[in-house]
């Protein structure tokens, strides 16, 4: 399912052939909770933005094939300092680079996949820092009519986004790898290859939290002495084979996420 479908069906992940290794080798036992937790944590977080795709006039400058044209490069420590501050709890400042915009990307995409998100006034400081000053309002406007009181309950929070009592509600995204696609001084196209953990960690939970593979595209500009996203996209994979770890009880999983933090990410 796109970004640009109707918010709140579930997307059915249909068996893969072609003598694809991946294709028959997902245990059936992980299927189901795959596709609940695409829903719960990517999926629908993302349908509730329209991708804004860039119309007429866009940046040439930006666009693959120019004389500077990155070559690819697998994602490796460089020893430069990410970002200089924070800004409504979302590293800022990058660096006007290369690795500045994979930086940015990738703490992006872990800001619009949180649990955050999914609480109104968060949502708002989240919009406001990440996106160009031109997409706040109707991006914000999407999330609002897609995060409605009844979505929220059928994730077992309240309207303000929080668990109900014995719950713990959980989204958090790993950056595996970056990818720049494309660049100038002005604009940039990268690809962030992420995993993460999704769902709601209680006994009676009925969205057990489970883990997804995912890649997210943001298209970025340098606003104002800091890359600011103008239009984001996801899909699914790379994924592995599922391995055989042993699922932990929903007391494990909400103890864990509290007791461990999250990192600022770098290219």
């Amino acid at each position: 399912m796109s970004p640009g479908d109707d918010a709140g069906q579930t997307r059915t992940r249909l068996p893969e052939g072609g003598g694809d290794p991946y294709g028959g080798a997902r245990r059936g036992g992980r299927s189901s909770s795959r596709s609940l937790v695409t829903v719960v944590g990517v999926v629908v977080l993302l349908i509730a933005a329209i991708a804004f795709a860039n119309r007429g006039g866009g940046d040439s400058a930006a666009e693959e094939g120019g004389g500077d044209s990155p070559k690819s490069a697998a994602t490796a420590p460089s020893g430069e300092k990410p970002v200089k501050a924070k800004s409504a709890g979302i590293p800022s400042g990058y660096a006007h680079d290369r690795q500045g915009a994979e930086s940015a990307a990738a703490n992006y995409a872990v800001a619009l996949v949180s649990a955050d998100i999914l609480k109104p006034a968060r949502r708002t400081e989240i919009v406001q820092q990440l996106f160009v000053a031109d997409k706040q309002a109707p991006l914000k406007d999407r999330f609002d009519k897609a995060y409605t009181t009844e979505f929220l309950n059928n994730l077992g929070l309240d309207k303000n986004g929080n668990a109900t009592a014995g719950n713990a509600y959980i989204s958090r995204t790993m950056p595996v790898g970056t990818k720049v696609t494309s660049y100038s001084g002005t604009a940039a196209a990268v690809e962030v290859w992420c995993t993460g953990v999704f769902g709601t960690a209680g006994e009676k939970t009925t969205n057990p939290v489970s883990s997804d593979w995912f890649t997210m595209s943001l298209q970025l500009h340098w606003v104002d002495g800091d890359w600011k996203v103008d239009s984001f996209s996801q899909k699914d994979g790379p994924a592995p084979v599922p391995g055989d770890d042993k699922a932990s009880t929903a007391e494990e999983m909400a103890k864990a996420v509290q007791e461990y933090g999250g990192f600022t990410y770098a290219r």
